[in-house]
Parts: C-alpha cells; sequence; structure tokens
C-alpha cells in the first residue's frame, strides 16, 4: 500500500480534528517525498479506514486511495512543493478564525508564539481549493517567517516536520488567540514580548525536553 505508514496517521489523528473545528471543516495531512496522505472529503474523521485515506502528489493528481481527498488539495499541494514540511493542519477552531474574519494578525503576547514563529499573519482572502489561495498562505508564512497563518474570513493552517507537531502548534495558536481576545474583550491592551525576549526563548528551547 502506498504511504501506508502517512494513511494510517491520518485516521488515527483525524479525530483530533473534532475538537478544533466545526462539523466536517478541518482536513490534514502528512508527507512522504512527493506525495501526501490527506483526509478524504465530506466525511465524518471516524468513517474511514487506511485504504480510503487518499494519497496525492505534490503535483496535486490523485494517486491512490478509495475516497476522494479533500477539497483543499490545491492548498496543501502547494505549500508541499514551496516549504520543506511534513505535515499540514488546517481548521476553522473559533478562536484563529475570529482573528481571520477580523483581518487581525496575533503578535507575541506570550512566548510560546515561538512554537510557530513571532507572530501568526493573516493570509489574504481567496476561494476556498484553489492555487490563488494556495499562494497567498504561503506568501504570509514567508514575509511573517511563520509556520502558521490566519487566512481572511476562513480559519488557520500550522505546517510542521510531522503530524504530531502540526497539531500540537494548532492548539497553541487556538489557545493564544483566545487569550488575545478575551484580554482585549476585558477592556485591556494585551502586552507583547520584544524580539530579543522572543530570541532568548528560542535559545532555551534548544535545550528543553529529555
Amino acid at each position: 500500500m502506498i504511504l501506508e505508514s502517512q494513511r494510517q496517521q491520518v485516521v488515527e489523528r483525524a479525530s483530533d480534528l473534532a475538537t478544533l473545528t466545526p462539523g466536517r471543516t478541518g482536513n490534514l495531512s502528512v508527507r512522504q517525498d512527493d506525495a501526501f496522505a490527506i483526509t478524504p472529503t465530506g466525511v465524518p474523521y471516524d468513517a474511514f479506514e487506511t485504504v480510503d485515506v487518499p494519497v496525492v502528489g505534490v503535483d496535486g493528481e490523485h494517486r491512490d486511495g478509495r475516497m476522494k481527498p479533500s477539497s483543499e488539495v490545491p492548498m496543501h499541494s502547494s505549500i508541499y512543493r514551496r516549504e520543506d514540511v511534513g505535515a499540514i493542519v488546517h481548521t476553522h477552531s473559533p478562536w484563529s478564525t475570529a482573528l481571520a474574519v477580523a483581518n487581525q494578525p496575533l503578535p507575541p503576547i506570550h512566548y510560546m508564539i515561538v512554537a510557530v514563529g513571532k507572530r501568526v499573519p493573516v493570509a489574504e482572502y481567496a476561494t476556498y481549493g484553489t492555487d490563488e489561495l494556495a499562494e497567498n498562505i504561503v506568501t504570509a508564512m514567508h514575509e511573517a517567517e511563520s509556520t502558521a497563518a490566519f487566512i481572511e474570513n476562513h480559519g488557520l493552517v500550522v505546517t510542521a516536520a510531522d503530524l504530531e507537531t502540526a497539531l500540537e502548534n494548532t492548539r497553541h495558536v487556538e489557545s493564544l488567540a483566545r487569550l488575545y481576545l478575551e484580554t482585549r474583550s476585558a477592556g485591556l491592551e494585551p502586552q507583547t514580548l520584544a524580539d530579543e525576549q522572543l530570541d532568548a526563548v528560542l535559545e532555551a528551547f534548544e535545550s528543553y525536553g529529555q
């Protein structure tokens, strides 16, 4: 079976989308070389098996899998063609999407933002499932030196070396988006961290963990 391990990861972790995004509005993918396994379109996250998981080339060609791939294939394939990443998570998670519809980037209000960069930018709106949208996302991430971006009037995209990290960082961004909005809703102005403070966190993270 082509990309069996990657397809199994999609099956095992698709349920994480249910905690992050309403309905069936999210998608995720895992890459190996010039192809990736991606969630199928319009299917409940617990209603497909490994053999159902679509495999798509970075050229956008559907190569294997019994089900049709996500409508966001152009976004995933375009990002993979331009970025050296191993996984992508896309959600309509409520707090991140609130910032997206307000066209409001997420500033460095907490040191954990360094998981994705020093801020989360907003990519310009384009119709979902189009190459234009993918280009806007890649451009926004490059300009902000970030591995995440809000999509104007749409949602959130997070990239990482692997799926576990992409999901973890999606939760980080959603949590920080909530913190930012709740602080502002209380009538307070969130304090932001300076670049040198964020650089110190990045240096400390190099020796973090086991």
